[in-house]
């Protein structure tokens, strides 16, 4: 399409003023390809509301496609809209993980062998037995037995009652110190309710008395789990029973970190059971070890806070719960005959297809597409009755 010019007027200086759409003052308007065009004015942000308040007005012929009034193209910049800025998501806040005292860590306590409890409990007594033969107060029978000197005594006095009281606190002492280390098994120690070590040697040894002892299996130990709620990938409700292998490693924080460390896993195994779906047998060596994969990294996560080694969380029985047995039962019973169902009409299908492939291919007979048809359904017919007869 080509625009229609005029020379300018005489008189006129050599120029004349232009229109906004590039024609002189005195030139006709083009002829419109749409005779209802109107020009209005778009306000801009209603194209584009990036701004807040009211934008500039632009004339619908400045933002029309074309030329510029010079004759070059018109420049689109500042008129394109800006792109949008899409805000990244936020991370979600990670699941705190469970903490305990930094200061409570296992530390060896101070203890003595048996040997030194034996001695002092020893001497404890002979210095009761001296006593009361300085007293007087010894039996003649325990006198004569012990090969002591006949002698008078002195009786009971303020000296006398003082080498009691030191003689039998050193018996009481050593004799009742002494304590009996087994292989697996330790021994944490409290001091009015202070952490003061652990003993975890073996053999006869000597413990303060004061001390109050508590006895921990630090042993391997399995734990073969009651059952227990779960679900599978689709939602349905399921009861596990869990193999745990476990052992106390830290026996300070197992024993002082929480009330009862068993219970605690207990409940941290029922906890990864609740977010780890779990797969019925049958379902494939793959998905049983993902699941007992991902249950033991959720249980040694949860219970290496309190100071125990979660070896492995394994499934070792899974089925439905009681609410949803039967359904599921049926269910299951349904799928495997039709899956039975399938198999047979594929090989009944396949056997039909090789014998009139055979019968055709060899020149034995020859068939239109009606006997190929009546072929075809009377050996359908024969084969599924003789694989019912069969499987009856």
């Amino acid at each position: 399409m080509s625009r229609t010019t005029t020379s300018p007027t005489p008189g006129s200086g050599g120029s004349a003023e232009e229109r906004p759409d590039g024609t002189p003052e005195g030139a006709p308007r083009p002829t419109r390809l749409i005779q209802n065009e109107a020009t209005t004015e778009i306000p801009v942000h209603l194209l584009f509301r990036d701004d807040p308040g009211p934008g500039p007005q632009v004339a619908v012929d400045q933002v029309r496609p074309g030329r510029t009034p010079g004759g070059g193209p018109r420049s689109t910049q500042g008129l394109q809209p800006p792109t949008p800025r899409f805000r990244r998501p936020g991370q979600g806040t990670p699941r705190p993980a469970a903490q305990v005292d930094p200061a409570l860590v296992e530390r060896p306590a101070r203890v003595l062998p048996g040997t030194v409890g034996v001695l002092a409990g020893a001497c404890g007594a002979a210095g009761c037995v001296a006593t009361s033969w300085w007293a007087g107060v010894l039996p003649h029978l325990a006198a004569q037995a012990l090969h002591l000197p006949v002698y008078a005594g002195t009786g009971l006095g303020l000296a006398q009652w003082a080498a009691y009281a030191g003689a039998g606190a050193l018996g009481l002492f050593g004799f009742g110190g002494l304590a009996r280390g087994r292989t697996g098994r330790a021994w944490v120690l409290g001091l009015f309710g202070r952490y003061r070590g652990t003993v975890r040697r073996t053999g006869l040894m000597w413990v303060n008395p004061l001390l109050l002892r508590r006895r921990v299996d630090v042993r391997l130990r399995h734990w073969r789990s009651e059952p227990m709620p779960a679900a599978d990938g689709s939602g349905v409700a399921l009861r596990a029973v869990v193999l745990v292998v476990w052992r106390v490693r830290d026996t300070a924080r197992a024993t002082l970190g929480v009330e009862d460390h068993e219970t605690y896993l207990r409940e941290c195994v029922e906890a990864a059971l609740a977010r780890v779906p779990v797969e019925m047998p049958g379902a494939g060596r793959g998905p049983v070890e993902t699941a007992g994969d991902a249950l033991t990294r959720l249980v040694v996560a949860d219970a290496g806070a309190i100071g125990l080694e979660v070896y492995s969380v394994q499934p070792v029985r899974v089925e439905y719960a009681p609410e949803v047995a039967a359904a599921m039962h049926r269910r299951r019973i349904a799928a495997l005959d039709a899956q039975h169902r399938a198999s047979v009409l594929t090989s009944v299908v396949d056997s039909v297809e090789d014998t009139v492939t055979r019968l055709t291919m060899r020149g034995l007979v020859e068939l239109d597409d009606y006997e190929r048809k009546a072929l075809v359904k009377d050996l359908t017919v024969a084969f599924c009755a003789g694989r019912g007869e069969t499987g009856g």
